[in-house]
């Protein structure tokens, strides 16, 4: 194991020592982070959606900011915005929270498209547009947002676009029983104020690195292509099942299958492997494709998901 994959190997633990009963979200947060991608998380109040991110951002030398989504937010308050300053009778620009490495986007969907757009940009292009001038971001950005699935009054949906841009779609559900009592002990502990020990935190240098080495990763042609044939199967559903291709509109784009490529290897690397197995594909199809497929009207009368059509695609479409 390399001296960076030790690091990130310590780097889970200790977050799983932190975020008790949600490793599934732990390890995709690490993953996205590992694929320079952003991270979409659905819970329900109180599953440390939260606190998982600050918790990623307190291990890693880098800026890290909240950024808390409201009806009444402006793109100027995400972007930043220029600034009159009277005594040189001029203006200057005023950065930001945007522009920090790491950003907590805290239930985006109560956010009008306006908000959007300009948190569309920097997500996809890595900059942000005021007035006639464009400005770089960080080289080392990644948004992992949280949203609410059970309020729905004061809350927009995340236009398509949008949705595509964020390299998974996590959905987290509640601790288990064992995980439950851990977690009142640790507040308990916390509460009483007694020291945890600190994780070293991790240089840029070191993600950047580690990014390269999850590039090395080894897929096999057979499971590069297994990967291809079901981005195929989301756009030609036909041919596994009428009944299957009833339930979908539109299929995965090519940024589904860039995405599923990086996090698979990701995953793998993480893991401690060199090489990427059918079990890190078929784990991670739905976080990557689940805001990537369109149901049809009659997918939607069924109260059928994407979960649902994936994991019937999942079946019949051949391993290697």
């Amino acid at each position: 194991m390399s001296t960076i994959r030790d690091s990130f190997s310590q780097l889970q633990d200790y977050m799983n020592s932190r975020i008790i009963g949600q490793r599934g979200l732990v390890q995709k947060l690490l993953v996205a982070l590992l694929s320079d991608g952003h991270l979409l998380v659905e819970g329900l109040p109180g599953l440390a959606k939260t606190k998982a991110v600050k918790v990623l951002a307190d291990t890693i030398d880098a800026g890290f900011q909240r950024i808390q989504f409201t009806p009444d937010l402006l793109p100027a308050d995400i972007t930043g915005s220029d600034v009159y300053r009277p005594e040189t009778n001029s203006f200057f620009f005023q950065k930001g929270p945007i522009f920090n490495n790491l950003i907590l986007a805290d239930e985006i969907n109560r956010a009008p498209a306006k908000v959007q757009s300009a948190l569309l940009e920097a997500m996809g292009e890595r900059q942000a547009t005021i007035g006639n001038e464009t400005y770089r971001l960080p080289d080392l950005f990644m948004v992992m947002a949280t949203q609410n699935p059970i309020e729905q009054e004061g809350t927009y949906n995340l236009p398509e676009a949008q949705l595509d841009r964020f390299l998974m779609y996590v959905k987290i559900g509640y601790p288990d029983i064992e995980s439950e009592r851990r977690i009142l002990k640790l507040v308990q502990g916390e509460e009483k104020k007694v020291p945890v020990p600190q994780f070293s935190r991790i240089k840029q240098e070191q993600i950047f690195e580690a990014r390269r080495e999850v590039l090395d990763t080894y897929m096999s042609p057979e499971l590069e292509e297994y990967l291809i044939q079901f981005i195929m199967a989301t756009r030609h559903p036909e041919a596994y099942g009428d009944d299957v291709a009833r339930l979908i509109r539109f299929g995965a784009s090519p940024r589904g299958t860039i995405a599923l490529d990086i996090v698979v290897r990701a995953a793998a690397w993480l893991d401690g492997r060199d090489f990427v197995t059918p079990k890190d594909i078929q784990g991670l199809i739905p976080d990557v494709l689940r805001h990537r497929i369109i149901l049809s009207f009659e997918a939607k009368s069924a109260h059928m998901t994407t979960d649902d059509v994936l994991t019937m695609l999942l079946e019949r479409v051949p391993l290697p």
